[in-house]
């Protein structure tokens, strides 16, 4: 069912090497036959069954960026680890490129819970998953299907379907602004068909950054267009096709969040332009909901959004450590 993929020799990441840890590179398939590219992160001075966490984010990067940074860093705290590059994006399968979809991509997630699953290394009844920005949202998603996954991390969470719907700060939550959209998106459609490409909709902005564009928009620049530069990551090159995430629009990935029964970790800055993702999404996780004794906000004091992705000094990883090890249990 696999199909052959060229995997990297070289260290090609945007971190350093670990010497605690045993890398290896792998694959795995999701249920739509696409075949996934990963890097495995295996603590050197652990042995046995081990507790395992599948790691992916954040929209638009790759494993070799800070999904790869979060899992070498775990692994070194003594978890089996599994960083991949989400369907038609990176390393991994599908055609066309650089499309995104809520079923897909929730669908990776799983593929790789099924992954973990048959491994002999992995203590089949310990298995978490860790998403960053977008593919916290995913995250959650998934723990609200997947009933194997024990114990779920959302880092600077977005919410993909409500962005791509309402806009940013939601400021384009109305009929007519979405219609426009839609609109606009559609006939990109038909240009595409007839080009017989895909336009792309353009990453992260060069360097420097204009002193007047926002904030949240330097603070991407500084990260893929400058100290996490990647060659395949689509933020910090071309984008997404221009329509490739469009079924986010009217495919709401976090509906049934209050009824997930296992333990999950929400972390967010609280001076991030992304906060009110994570505090709208915990306020409904926990709504009318009978499990939430295991749930938790946690707001990081002074902290923007991708302080998150990878400055060492602000994340908290000894927090990580202890919720995974009391959940993976």
């Amino acid at each position: 069912m696999n199909e052959t993929l060229v995997l990297e020799k070289a260290w090609d990441k945007t971190f350093p090497k670990s010497d605690q840890v045993i890398t290896k590179k792998v694959t795995f398939h999701n249920r739509y036959g696409i075949t996934l590219a990963a890097d495995l992160y295996m603590p050197k001075e652990v042995s046995g069954k081990q507790p395992a966490i599948a790691v992916c984010g954040p929209f638009g990067a790759v494993k070799e960026q800070c999904a790869g940074l979060y899992a070498q860093t775990m692994a070194e705290r003594g978890f089996l680890t599994l960083a991949f590059d989400p369907s038609f994006t990176g390393k991994s399968g599908g055609m066309p490129r650089y499309m995104a979809s809520p079923d897909i991509n929730t669908e990776d997630f799983q593929a790789a819970v099924d992954f973990l699953s048959v491994m002999d290394e992995v203590d089949h009844d310990k298995i978490g998953i860790l998403g960053i920005c977008g593919w916290g949202g995913m995250a959650l998603n998934t723990a609200s299907l997947d009933t194997r996954i024990k114990a779920t991390v959302a880092m600077t969470m977005y919410d993909m379907a409500r962005v791509n719907a309402n806009g940013y700060f939601d400021e384009g939550d109305q009929e007519e602004t979405r219609y426009q959209l839609k609109k606009t998106l559609n006939e990109q459609r038909v240009m595409d068909y007839r080009n017989g490409t895909y336009a792309r909709a353009g990453g992260c902005m060069e360097l420097p950054v204009a002193d007047d564009a926002p904030f949240f928009v330097k603070d991407y620049s500084a990260y893929y267009k400058g100290r996490a530069y990647h060659k395949r990551s689509l933020n910090s090159n071309e984008g997404w096709n221009q329509i490739g995430c469009m079924s986010f629009i009217n495919q709401p990935i976090l509906r049934y969040t209050n009824e997930i029964r296992s333990a999950v970790l929400l972390v967010h800055g609280e001076k991030a332009h992304s906060c009110y993702f994570s505090k709208d999404a915990y306020a409904a996780m926990i709504k009318d909901s009978s499990y939430t004794d295991n749930k938790e906000l946690l707001l990081i004091p002074d902290a923007v959004h991708t302080d998150l992705y990878d400055n060492l000094d602000v994340i908290p990883f000894d927090k990580l450590e202890a919720f995974f090890r009391e959940h993976l249990k």
